[in-house]
């Protein structure tokens, strides 16, 4: 049987690539970064895409791809693949949601912390040899009120680190109607609406795919039902917020701060005031950057291709 071609566009983890790169069904064409051009060219050979949030899969580079069998999204997100079209062309598109939830989720609260002791600030300004600790009184988290919008994985994951941390803790979710089934989210609460949710957080933080009806879900409309003085954190998709209307209720104090790790386009163009607010602490998506994660990220698709191919599994598939 002919070698399958894997074109891996944005890197993966070395332990994961020398699995590819050791079996005998694999021929792969490694690339830490590819650009949409090459891309276009380069998928032209492949059986299988292995992409990160870099590479955007369009119809192009669908019909580029005359032997394209497989998508595989080394994460969660797939909105930087055009899954419709994927699908009308008998592609298949899975991801690996579950393999760097536990990241995410903590530098969720990473940044949380970040925010409530204004650490990137204060080391900024002891970098300049400034000692101007009355400046930096921050606050305690336990206690505070968070709203989480979206009970996935990564949302859950964060619910039950808040609440232990002695946090109270709401929670937002149109296809989640009961939490009871998780026992350890026990003390949280699941509300009805978002304005509901908002308007009793001291903390916000989004954990939700972006698709046509979440983008810009954080709109200026809603954020006039924000407690004033509150805090947002993105570490989920970008895109889900209106930036112009962030910018403004951070002006006006309707926002006290917020943490955001992910853009709708990546890297921004720089200078970006929002990013640049001296309220905002900004990471560029780091969310699932860490050893483990990337290492469980390759494993699970290799595992997953490699089902697919050899026992018809579908594992991961968001499209039928």
């Amino acid at each position: 049987m002919a070698k399958l071609n894997v074109l891996i566009s944005d890197g993966i983890s070395q332990v994961a690539l020398e699995k590819f790169q050791s079996s005998d069904k694999y021929s792969v064409n490694f690339r830490k970064t590819t650009s949409a051009e090459e891309l276009l060219s380069l998928v032209a050979e492949a059986d299988i895409l292995a992409i990160r949030s870099a590479s955007r899969v369009t119809p192009e580079v669908l019909a580029a791809g005359k032997n394209l069998k497989l998508v595989v999204r080394l994460g969660a997100g797939v909105d930087n693949i055009d899954v419709p079209a994927a699908t009308s062309r008998g592609v298949g598109v899975m991801n690996t949601a579950a393999a760097n939830s536990l990241s995410a989720a903590e530098h969720t609260i990473a940044l949380m912390f970040a925010l409530a002791r204004r650490v990137p600030q204060a080391v900024a300004s002891l970098s300049r040899h400034e000692w101007k600790r009355e400046q930096f009184v921050g606050f305690e988290l336990s206690g505070k009120t968070l709203g989480v919008i979206g009970s996935g994985q990564i949302g859950r994951i964060v619910m039950e680190k808040a609440l232990a941390l002695g946090m109270r803790v709401v929670a937002y979710d149109p296809f989640v109607s009961d939490l009871s089934r998780f026992p350890s989210l026990g003390r949280a609460k699941l509300v009805k609406t978002l304005e509901e949710l908002v308007s009793q957080s001291d903390l916000v933080t989004l954990h939700i795919p972006r698709t046509k009806e979440t983008k810009g879900v954080i709109s200026r409309e809603l954020l006039k039902s924000f407690k004033k003085g509150s805090y947002l954190l993105n570490v989920a998709r970008g895109g889900l917020l209106d930036n112009e209307a962030v910018f403004e209720a951070l002006e006006s104090g309707q926002l006290a701060g917020a943490a955001l790790d992910v853009f709708e386009v990546e890297p921004p163009a720089f200078p970006d005031r929002l990013i640049d607010h001296p309220k905002v602490i900004a990471t560029p998506h780091l969310g699932a950057s860490t050893l483990e994660a990337q290492e469980r990220v390759g494993l699970v698709a290799y595992d997953q291709v490699t089902g697919f191919f050899e026992r018809g599994e579908k594992s991961g598939f968001v499209n039928p």
